[in-house]
């Protein structure tokens, strides 16, 4: 179990602590909901984990079998309904994988990657689409 502690700061923005690691962050409303728009909005901190926790997994895979995984990397925009509630409508992710690994790598790490437990989590509640390149 991991606890985050969150305070709010006024201003439509808040402060949370990891508390194993004592790592802070900050978050602020986006500009098209009232906030200021300069920090990453709670969704925007969905989109991210969703992104880095790709990238992780692919990392604990490269690295279990010896490969080498830098400069891989993920870009993720998130889009948000439009009408009726609000809410992350798409979480479309780029992932681009090193050029030099072999097709059987690809598509190991590929496997991997479509599994990680953010993805897992949002399935079926926020349509999530993954470009492999």
């Amino acid at each position: 179990m991991t606890t985050i502690d969150t305070r709010y700061d006024g201003q439509l923005r808040c402060h949370a602590v990891h508390g194993p690691s004592g790592s802070e962050l900050d978050t602020d409303a986006p500009t098209d909901n009232q906030g200021r728009g300069e920090r990453f909005s709670p969704t925007d901190l969905v989109a991210t984990a969703l992104s880095t926790c790709i990238l992780t997994v692919l990392g604990i895979t490269a690295e279990r079998q010896g490969w080498h995984l830098e400069g891989a990397t993920a870009r993720v925009e998130k889009t948000m309904t439009r009408s009726g509630v609000r809410r992350i409508d798409l979480l479309e992710v780029w992932i681009q994988l090193p050029a030099d690994l072999s097709a059987e790598q690809r598509q190991q790490l590929i496997r991997a990657g479509e599994t990680c437990p953010v993805k897992e989590s949002l399935e079926g509640a926020v349509p999530m689409r993954l470009h492999w390149s």
